[in-house]
């Protein structure tokens, strides 16, 4: 004859191994190791070992107006924050754009980033990954992971 789970041992037990995946999570203990990192530590413009620019005005696709540019004025970093900035002037509007090509690339992992966006009509902020032969093998063919848009 079968007896009658014991609901306080279950929960107990219930209990223990949702604190060992907690914990292996916290610790590390899950397969993954940190290879790259980019915490923006340092109050100037973006580390050129980690990012580079798209520049100019050429629209993208997307028939943008702004003109993009590597000046302090739309991209820098403060207090640990990256900063990407648009910005209105006598010529129109300027922007940044970084990217990683050439510089970093991973065939397998978890990303993580935090993001403050704007809001409101004309802005278009996006954040994704391009295959590393986008120069090779051209944008769709490439592939792209689009993590935000």
């Amino acid at each position: 004859m079968l007896s009658k789970p014991n609901i306080f041992s279950m929960k107990k037990q219930l209990i223990i191994i949702l604190l060992t995946i907690l914990w292996s999570n916290v610790s590390g203990q899950n397969g993954y190791r940190l290879i790259w990192s980019d915490e923006f530590n340092m109050n100037q413009t973006p580390d050129i070992s980690n990012w580079g620019y798209d520049m100019g005005n050429n629209g993208y696709g997307n028939n943008e107006v702004q003109n993009y540019t590597n000046s302090s004025e739309n991209v820098r970093i403060e207090n640990g924050i990256l900063i990407i900035e648009a910005k209105k002037g006598t010529n129109g509007w300027t922007s940044a754009r970084l990217k990683s090509q050439g510089k970093r690339s991973f065939t397998y992992g978890r990303i993580e980033f935090r993001a403050k966006l704007p809001a409101g009509s004309g802005t278009w902020p996006a954040l994704w990954m391009l295959g590393e032969s986008v120069s090779t093998a051209g944008w769709p063919a490439c592939g792209e992971i689009d993590i935000m848009e």
